[in-house]
Formats: structure tokens, C-alpha cells, sequence
């Protein structure tokens, strides 16, 4: 399982960004190799459309489930769509909340907003 979450810093144990689209990084674990890598967000500049941008890249990178802290409505379709499983982070860092959906301790992101349209 590939699991992606949005990150504030490329570093080995980087905190969950609290922005999706905008995230500056993307930190990627595969479960199976235990691999991890941090990317740059590719959405994270874009004039419009970063949510949809950035779960295309999360989409792209084959990722079998999303742990974030919110999400927009248009992105979450994308996603959701890719069957992407789509998680509510509990703050702190990616290691926290990747340990967390190990346990069963994460549930599922039920609510997305409707987009922030180019406002940060």
C-alpha cells in the first residue's frame, strides 16, 4: 500500500501540512518495500485548481490512500474516484499519523470543503 500525506518540509519526519492542494511537499510511504520519499508538490503554485492538480500528483504516484488534515470537494471526487482512501490526519507528524492508520486509529474524512478559488 502507497499512503500520501501533505507536508510542510522535505525532512525524514516531516509535521502534516494542514493545507492539501497547497501543501508544499508530499510525503510517500510504501508499506510493502517499507520506502518512504518526499516530493515537491507540483499544485502547490498553481494560479487555480490546486486541489484537483495535487490529487492528480497523488494519483500519479499510485497512491492507495490520502492522510490529510481537509480537503476540497473537487479534489476529494478526483480521489475518490481513483478509489483512493481518503483519511483525517490527527496533527503532529507524518510518522504519528501513518503509526495511527497502522493501529486503526484514523477515520475517514466524511467532510470536504467547497475550494478556497485561488484564495489562501
Amino acid at each position: 500500500m502507497i499512503i500520501a500525506i501533505p507536508v510542510n518540509e522535505n525532512k525524514a519526519e516531516p509535521s502534516v501540512c494542514v493545507s492539501f492542494g497547497r501543501a508544499p511537499w508530499f510525503y510517500f510511504r510504501n508499506t510493502e518495500t517499507a520506502t518512504s520519499q518526499v516530493l515537491a508538490n507540483p499544485a502547490a503554485i498553481a494560479e487555480g485548481g490546486a486541489g484537483v492538480k495535487a490529487a492528480q500528483f497523488v494519483i500519479d504516484h499510485h497512491a492507495d490512500a490520502l492522510i490529510t488534515v481537509r480537503g476540497g470537494e473537487n479534489a476529494a471526487e478526483v480521489l475518490l474516484a481513483a478509489e483512493v482512501q481518503i483519511y483525517k490526519a490527527q496533527g503532529g507528524g507524518a510518522l504519528e499519523n501513518l503509526a495511527a492508520l497502522a493501529e486503526g486509529k484514523l477515520e475517514r474524512l466524511q467532510s470536504f470543503h467547497a475550494g478556497f478559488h485561488n484564495k489562501q
